[in-house]
This record gives C-alpha cells, sequence and structure tokens, in this order.
C-alpha cells in the first residue's frame, strides 16, 4: 500500500470513527435531553407514531394511549382528569404540547430515553412497533381521592408525604381542569379552552401544592421558629417568655396582639410548647427577635427554604427573606411578613420532624416499566439533609402532638391515633382574605403520612375563617385514607 493510501485509510477510519462516536453521543447520552427539548420537532413527530407509556397509581393507569383514525395515530386518555390533573398534566400532539409528568417523563413515556436505546433497537428488529414505557408513580389512589374530595370546591392545594422516604402520596389542587379536553385532537377547541382556563381568574392551570402564588405559612411557620430555638441550645420546650397582651415592633409605633386579643393563656409568662399550642404570636414575635434572622432563615433552609425541588415535577422554592430589621423579624416568628411556602415546603417541615430531624427529597415515582413489564427503572429514596437532632424532633412531636390534642388544632384530631400538626391562619392584607393551613402528621409515634394543606381566599369566608376549622379536617381525611380508617 503507497504511503497516500495508508494516509487516505487512515483519514477514513478517523472519519468513521468521529461519525460513530457523534452518533453514538446523541444516540445514548443526549437522547433524554434532545427529547424534553421544545425545539425538537423529530421526537414531536415520532410521537404520533408511538404508543405511549401509560401512567401508573395504585396499580391502575390514569392516562393511557388510544388508537385513533387520524393522522395523529394515538390519542391520550385520561382516567378522573380533575383529580389527576396537577400530576399527569396533559398531551397533545396537535399543539405540540405536553406539561406536568407528561413532560417531565416524556422521554420514557415517548420511549425515547437513553435507558430505553436497546429497547428500541429490540423492537425494531423483531418488527414490533414502537412503544413507550409506563411510569409507575408512588402516588395513593385512596389518598388522592380524599384529598380531591376533601378540598372540594375551595380553592388551595394538599400535598401529602411518606416521612421516611419522601414518597408524595397525594398532590391535589384545586380549581382543576378536565386534561381530556386538552388532549382532543381538535385544535380549535383546544385553544380555546386553553384560552378560557388561562383567563380564568382561580388560575386552574397552576399546581397550587408545589407552585402558584405562593402564601405566608402563618402559625405552621412556628414549627421552624420553635425548632430554631430548640436547636440554638439557649431554649427547651419549657422555657418562658413574657406574656403580654400588646407587643410594640421593635424600632416602631406598630403594636401586634395574639388571635384572641388577650395574653397567651394566664400568667406573666408562657413556656414555647403552650405558646404553639395555644398558636399565639406576641410569643413568638418575642423569640424570633431574640433568635435573630440569621438563625431563623438558616433553621428555614435546613427544612427546604430556598430550594425548588425535582420529583420530577419542579417545585417552586419557598422563600424566607435576607437581612431583616427587628420589626420585620418579629413579624416572621408566625410565619407573616416576607415568608412564603407552598404545601410541599409545610409538608416536607413535618415530615422532618416526624423523621427524627432527616428531611428527605420529595420523588413521585417509583419506577420505569417497559412494554415488555421488565423494570427499566427504579428510583430510591435520597436524604435532603439533617434539620435537627433526633432528641429535638422528639421535643417538637410531643409539642405537634398537644397542639392536636389539646390546643389549637383540635380539627386534626382521629379516634384512637395519636396526631402531630400545627395549624396556621394567615393574613394577606388590611381587607384581603385570609390563607388558611394545617401541617401535621400521623401516627405520632410511627409516621406513615406528612400533610399539608393551604386554602387560599379564606375558604370563602373572607377573615372569619381559621385553619383548624377548615384546612385540618381536610389533613384528616387525608391521613385516616392513608392509614386505612
Amino acid at each position: 500500500m503507497t504511503k497516500e493510501l495508508r494516509r487516505l485509510s487512515i483519514l477514513m477510519l478517523i472519519m468513521f470513527l468521529a461519525l460513530f462516536g457523534s452518533t453514538s453521543w446523541i444516540q445514548v447520552v443526549q437522547a433524554e435531553a434532545l427529547a424534553v427539548n421544545s425545539a425538537n420537532k423529530r421526537a414531536l413527530y415520532d410521537s404520533y407514531e408511538v404508543q405511549r407509556g401509560s401512567i401508573i397509581a395504585s396499580g391502575s393507569a390514569i392516562a393511557t394511549s388510544v388508537p385513533t383514525t387520524d393522522v395523529y395515530s394515538w390519542q391520550r386518555v385520561y382516567t378522573d382528569p380533575g383529580m389527576w390533573a396537577p400530576v399527569t398534566g396533559f398531551f397533545n400532539p396537535v399543539l405540540g404540547s405536553r406539561t406536568a409528568l407528561e413532560q417531565a417523563m416524556n422521554p420514557v413515556l415517548s420511549g425515547t430515553g437513553g435507558s430505553q436505546f436497546f429497547s428500541r433497537i429490540e423492537r425494531i428488529v423483531s418488527g414490533q412497533p414502537p412503544r413507550g414505557s409506563n411510569v409507575v408513580l408512588s402516588l395513593d389512589a385512596t389518598a388522592q381521592r380524599a384529598a380531591y374530595e376533601a378540598l372540594g370546591d375551595l380553592q388551595g392545594g394538599v400535598i401529602a408525604i411518606e416521612p421516611s422516604t419522601g414518597r408524595i402520596l397525594a398532590m391535589v389542587t384545586s380549581p382543576s381542569f378536565d386534561t381530556n379536553v386538552l388532549a382532543s385532537h381538535n385544535a380549535n377547541e383546544v385553544n380555546a379552552a386553553f384560552d378560557q382556563l388561562e383567563a380564568d381568574p382561580g388560575k386552574p392551570l397552576s399546581n397550587r401544592a408545589i407552585a402558584g402564588d405562593l402564601n405566608p405559612p402563618g402559625s405552621t411557620f412556628k414549627l421552624v421558629v420553635a425548632s430554631a430555638a430548640l436547636a440554638s441550645g439557649d431554649y427547651t420546650p419549657q422555657s418562658a417568655l413574657p406574656n403580654v397582651a400588646r407587643y410594640v415592633l421593635p424600632g416602631t409605633n406598630t403594636a401586634i396582639s395574639n388571635a384572641g386579643g388577650g395574653t397567651c393563656g394566664p400568667g406573666e409568662t408562657v413556656t414555647i410548647a403552650d405558646a404553639l399550642r395555644l398558636s399565639c404570636n406576641i410569643p413568638f414575635a418575642e423569640l424570633a427577635v431574640a433568635l435573630g434572622d440569621q438563625a431563623i432563615r438558616d433553621e428555614a433552609l435546613k427544612y427546604g427554604f430556598d430550594t425548588s425541588f425535582t420529583m420530577p415535577l419542579v417545585s417552586t422554592a419557598s422563600t424566607y427573606p435576607r437581612a431583616l430589621s427587628d420589626d420585620k423579624t418579629a413579624v416572621t416568628g408566625f410565619g407573616q411578613g416576607d415568608v412564603r411556602a407552598t404545601p410541599l415546603q409545610m409538608a416536607m417541615v413535618s415530615a422532618g420532624i416526624a423523621n427524627g430531624g432527616i428531611v428527605m427529597n420529595p420523588m413521585m415515582v417509583d419506577q420505569v416499566i417497559g412494554p415488555d413489564l421488565l423494570v427499566q427503572q427504579t428510583f430510591d429514596p435520597t436524604e435532603f439533609g439533617r434539620a435537627i437532632d433526633e432528641d429535638i424532633a422528639s421535643e417538637l412531636v410531643a409539642m405537634m402532638v398537644a397542639n392536636v390534642s389539646d390546643g389549637a388544632a383540635s380539627g386534626a384530631r382521629i379516634d384512637g391515633v395519636d396526631v402531630a400538626g400545627k395549624t396556621g391562619t394567615a393574613e394577606n392584607g388590611t381587607d384581603e382574605p385570609y390563607s388558611l393551613w394545617f401541617t401535621g402528621f400521623a401516627p405520632a409515634d410511627d409516621p406513615q403520612v406528612a400533610v399539608a394543606v393551604v386554602v387560599e381566599n379564606g375558604g370563602g369566608r373572607g377573615q372569619s375563617g381559621s385553619g383548624n376549622a377548615i384546612a385540618a379536617p381536610i389533613a384528616k381525611k387525608v391521613m385516616e385514607a392513608v392509614l386505612g380508617r
């Protein structure tokens, strides 16, 4: 072989290896990123011909594909669409639209994921039609229905978590919408329905359980303040705080009071445990100032504030503001001011306390199962981090149990079960309706479920409703469903 031919052969070999490497990189390494890229029209066109995988909860499909006689071959069909809308979202090849899990798990559902490369090759070789894989959720259908029915027509969100794993058991938002309408292949009808939903002041397309317009957490945030106090080593549940009926915010002429207008029970002082049990604002404002805003912020971050979680749905980060003056720190002590939270975040606070101080990352997918029913992927629980020591968590559990059994969270009581909880009734402005909250877990001695509920717009009662009267009973129904009661 002449020198020129040898050089040409080497060059051709290099070019072949480069081509093989680049195509392999695209087909395997970059497959999932390209599949979810909205600019990738090829993935969209391929999805017309693919029988998309099912989304499964409690052994039953809540999203499936059925054959059609039109050019798109398959159409998505959703079971109990309003109940599952914030979970499944919708898929529409006509508009090139997909949301929620239909978007987040699209590579898997459409069969284009990197982990499905060899499965695709096998189906091509065997002549089988292309099919996507199935996504098996952690959500419990019984708990989901309990949350959906308990929330009813109220505007708000509910989420339930398994404390020891972070597995999401229920995720409900209201108002919701019919995902089947948005999965239709009639473009005019879908566009008209979508425009109507977008214009709806109730924002039915928002997932209030993990995102949307965040609410002040009100007195549920006292759990974070109490946690910071106990973790500091300077306080115990029996530490005494001044018990006054009126408290002037530091450096201002603005006075605040407790919800009832009087002191937090009898006596010149009140313990942290009793202030939490009776949900008094002034003692926690005093405590917040004593701790300082940085200590409270640091504690909030340990529970997940300022973090956006991918479950694989992406949550909006809850927030605790930076560099606050003492007067603004005081109002964060009872969850007002610029503190904002999702139900997911407040459920993680309860779940972390229930789990001995360890906060788990939220997750909502257990497995991916191929068309051949073989498990292709399994998702294991992961830790977000330790928020508090186990002994401090035990003290908070006892305080939260007292809240339900003999305090301001009595609406969450379950016969024969010790429930740990905390209510919140948060202000949104002088004349605006309250945001009503509950967060807690059960059973207190062996936690199986942690729940957070927010009811917006005052639950239709303006400023006369309370977290205990409206949000706590909703959480109770969800806990009972998980516990099989």
